[in-house]
């Protein structure tokens, strides 16, 4: 079966469908979405081995989909390190309970908030020696040109050459377009919400999406867009 594919504004209004006319809670999709994640993450290490996986974490939802990948790595044995690009505060919603489920369970959250070349000297060395790093930084949501920290740390991530699994979009990919709207996450493999973004079908999407899959949230894609087409 064909998966159905979305433009930026369609994957906000399933989001909001699925919330408020289904009434499914964003935290259960969070928890869909992260728990699917983490199943690609492990399928991509390689068995026996004591890995270890980095987890970048923006403040949306994207790092929240992230903080729920560490507890069900955490969960079967994989050493999961988090990485928060910003503030604790700037944490907020789902993915804030999500980052307090982590704390609550004793994990060491690493916050690189400040200057940008001392976040990369603390950085840089964590990506060298991860199996397996997951980008969970910037979402579809984003517009307009890659602002620092995030420009640094994508590009410290494709120095670092090792196996990446963007969640949702690769970092810096516009999700309509499939350009880079600056530095960009070259992902090894893209596990995205719902349905595949329109972008990723462009020319050249490919060398940043790597691999695509598509998650499934709990609430098919093509329930909100025959509903939708019936509003319509």
């Amino acid at each position: 079966m064909e998966k159905p594919i979305a433009t930026r504004d369609e994957i906000r209004d399933f989001d909001r469908y699925a919330i408020e006319t289904l009434g499914v809670p964003g935290i259960v999709l969070m928890e869909n979405a992260g728990r699917q994640i983490a199943e690609a993450a492990r399928a991509m290490l390689a068995p026996g081995k004591r890995a270890r996986v980095v987890i970048l974490a923006g403040p949306g939802n994207n790092g929240g989909d992230g903080f729920v990948v560490a507890r069900h790595l955490a969960m079967a044995g994989i050493r999961a390190e988090v990485v928060l690009l910003v503030p604790r505060e700037k944490t907020t919603g789902d993915a804030d309970t999500n980052l307090r489920i982590l704390e609550a369970m004793g994990f060491q959250i690493r916050i690189l908030a400040g200057k940008v070349e001392a976040m990369l000297g603390e950085l840089r060395p964590m990506l060298a020696e991860a199996d397996l790093v997951v980008d969970g930084m910037l979402g579809t949501g984003t517009r307009g040109e890659i602002r620092e920290p995030y420009a640094s740390v994508i590009g410290a991530v494709n120095d670092a050459r090792r196996p990446v699994l963007a969640i949702d979009i690769p970092s810096g990919l516009d999700p309509d377009t499939g350009k880079p709207l600056g530095p960009t996450v070259r992902a090894t493999k893209t596990v995205t919400m719902a349905a595949i973004k329109i972008g990723f079908r462009k020319p050249g999407a490919a060398e940043y999406t790597g691999e695509v899959a598509v998650a499934d949230l709990g609430v098919p894609f093509t329930r909100f867009q025959k509903d939708a087409g019936k509003k319509g």
